[in-house]
């Protein structure tokens, strides 16, 4: 596409924004964009449209259809309202929980959500103030709703918002439902199709009433009370990053008995600029500075830091020479395995039917623990829905143990006996039963770090679960001289994909150069299949041959 042409997309989109159905503020920033010489900025709030995907909105705040502002925002929620409205149809009152972050922009984004859900005859439990992500997931089940969305965009920089949704389990949502909202949020035409005009009546303030049961819940989870008992002097220095973990986490600290918390006051405050940091990841020791200095100053035993929304932490402690060092995710879960583990069996909790649960990103040395203690290993996709949805197919049959998000292998064979080649819809996910606990520090990704087998391990598990998630399409052939005539995306259209990895085989490797200017597809050869790629596209596609090739290489 042609500059020219780019710059006339981009402006007949933009005028639309002009119309009546936007308010007035954002009709004249639209409007000094479209006046300004310079494009670059017009372009960039306008080629495209911010996009509705399996884990919600993410994108830097402004005006324009790739921004998040109320409008982005607005859309994902009248398309959220209308597929639970055609869920839940025969359910006499919906209700969802929508919380929301430190960021700029969040609370406003979070009560114009609960607005639409409101006027769509949703009922509506709104956070008071900021709330971590995990009380908002709890919330949904303790009040026993269809769904809650959450205001964040977690640990990305100052510029960034975004919008996740969540299913009755309190997890992301999955398949079939994150499909099914996608739909709907893109039926969404423009502004003039979302209600924005809430009703009061359907709408109620949480906040208290919550916080102390969720933190009572919390309190249960401690394994050896009379430890930290014997421990409750240790100084624990915690800074939340200017984010939501200071509405709770020093308060559980204390509750848990712990007598010497210290916070770091700068840090404290809630500020979605995030002043004191370069980034407000957990996981960078930048973001740590304060805190180890206010440690190093009281002779801390303990740092610990919270990402914006509090679901991700990032510990440091001393070693033996005295010096403080990071503890990154897989040296934290394989600490915590270790300690659930050995504590249960010295307080005799054990029942027997205990496992754990790691995604294909957490290193395999937490298997070799969970293996020598009995308990059995589960891999799955890296998130937390993935995790979730292990412990609900369990759920009342078994116990999980911990869950794990950060590097692993495959547990169930490539193919599955009596299935076949994988086809979409012809192979199906075993039906387990049953349900738990499971440990999770950080989603980072750990795979530079595998060795090869465990990195053979990984792209083996990412296979199988999209053939256990009806998501591995087989064709005869993607010869060129077909993708040549017909076009690949035709191809694509034909299968009913938007979005795919194609596993080629060596004679279909140049239909390849069919694709490379569709931004949805990916190709790759059966030895360069990468595990960030299967995970990263809805569906892979392959042909007859590299599947055979596939099977061969992970039998």
């Amino acid at each position: 596409m042609g500059n020219e042409e780019l710059i006339k997309q981009v402006t007949e989109k933009a005028e639309k924004w002009l119309t009546p159905a936007y308010d007035a503020e954002t009709q004249a920033e639209v409007k000094r964009m479209l006046e300004n010489e310079d494009k670059t900025e017009l372009i960039e709030a306008f080629y495209k449209d911010l996009e509705f995907g399996t884990g919600g909105l993410r994108g830097i705040m402004g005006v324009g259809t790739n921004r998040m502002n109320i409008y982005t925002v607005g859309a994902a929620t009248q398309g959220l309202s209308n597929y639970l409205n055609a869920n839940f149809k025969n359910l006499k009152q919906i209700s969802v929980v929508v919380g929301y972050d430190c960021r700029n922009n969040s609370s406003l984004f979070a009560k114009i959500s609960a607005d639409i859900f409101s006027a769509n005859g949703i009922k509506v439990y709104l956070f008071e103030e900021m709330r971590p992500t995990p009380e908002m997931s709890f919330a949904i089940r303790h009040l026993g709703c269809q769904s809650g969305i959450i205001l964040t965009a977690s640990h990305n920089p100052k510029e960034y918002n975004g919008y996740k949704a969540y299913w009755d389990d309190g997890a992301q949502v999955l398949a079939p439902h994150d499909k099914g909202i996608i739909d709907e949020v893109n039926k969404i035409a423009s502004a003039a199709d979302i209600k924005f005009q809430g009703n009061p009546e359907l709408i109620q303030i949480i906040g208290e009433d919550v916080d102390k049961i969720y933190l009572d819940m919390v309190k249960t989870v401690s394994i050896d009370p009379e430890a930290i008992a014997r421990h409750k002097d240790m100084k624990i220095v915690y800074t939340p990053i200017h984010g939501t973990g200071m509405m709770l986490i020093p308060r559980a600290l204390k509750m848990w008995g712990f007598e010497n918390v210290y916070t770091v006051p700068e840090q404290m405050i809630k500020d979605g600029n995030f002043p004191t940091v370069v980034s407000p990841n957990p996981e960078n020791a930048e973001a740590l500075t304060m805190a180890l200095n206010l440690a190093k100053e009281i002779d801390a035993d303990l740092v610990m830091a919270s990402d914006p929304d509090a679901d991700r932490v990032g510990i440091a402690c001393k070693d033996d020479k005295g010096e403080w060092v990071l503890i990154n995710g897989n040296q934290t879960c394989l600490m915590y395995l270790y300690y659930i583990i050995t504590q249960y069996n010295k307080l005799g909790k054990m029942t027997g039917n205990e496992f754990c649960v790691k995604t294909i990103v957490t290193t395999e040395l937490i298997k070799k623990i969970a293996d020598k203690n009995h308990i059995e290993m589960l891999d799955c996709y890296t998130g937390f829905k993935w995790i979730a949805r292990e412990i609900r197919l369990r759920q009342g049959t078994q116990k999980a143990k911990t869950r794990s998000e950060v590097s692993g292998g495959g547990r169930k064979p490539w193919r599955q006996k009596g299935t076949g080649h994988a086809r979409q819809g012809s192979t199906r996910a075993p039906q387990w039963t049953g349900g738990g606990m499971v440990f999770a520090p950080t989603p980072r990704d750990y795979t530079i770090r595998l060795n090869k087998k465990e990195k053979r391990a990984a792209l083996k598990s990412a296979l199988t679960s999209r053939v256990n998630e009806n998501k591995f399409i087989v064709v005869d052939s993607l010869s060129f001289d077909e993708i040549k005539t017909k076009n690949f995306k035709a191809v694509m259209d034909n299968l009913k994909v938007s979005k795919a990895l194609v596993v080629l085989d060596e004679e279909s490797t140049n239909a390849a150069i069919s694709a490379k200017n569709i931004p949805t597809v990916k190709t790759a050869r059966v030895n360069t299949i990468n595990v960030y790629d299967i995970l990263k596209y809805n569906t892979v596609v392959a042909t007859k041959a590299a599947v055979a090739s596939i099977e061969e290489v992970y039998a």
